[in-house]
């Protein structure tokens, strides 16, 4: 299934830099990073519930914020992208 995380970590406040930092990281091990806090992740039912677990443990519930959105199985078919940075899919072939 296709998943869109979006996140806001308050920098400010506390070791902000470093949960900013950790939530981005722990994002790219499932997914891309379209936009500054913003990925696109395909993983199956457990590897959500992992990376929200991750994700949880490392963010402060009083000043930041995590948004999943479920597209589903077909959600690449979903996504209208216009504008600079070319759009890809994230499921195709990658040859390095």
């Amino acid at each position: 299934m296709l998943v869109l995380i979006t996140y806001d970590v308050a920098i400010s406040q506390g070791n902000g830099a470093r949960r900013l930092r950790r939530v981005a990281k722990i994002c790219q091990n499932y997914g891309q990073r379209v936009q500054n806090s913003v990925f696109e992740c395909v993983v199956d039912s457990l590897q959500l519930q992992q990376l929200k677990t991750q994700i949880a443990a490392v963010i402060d519930l009083q000043h930041d914020s995590i948004r999943y959105y479920n597209l589903g199985k077909s959600g690449q078919k979903k996504v209208d992208h216009v504008g600079a940075k070319p759009s890809f899919d994230i499921e195709d072939v990658l040859i390095v």
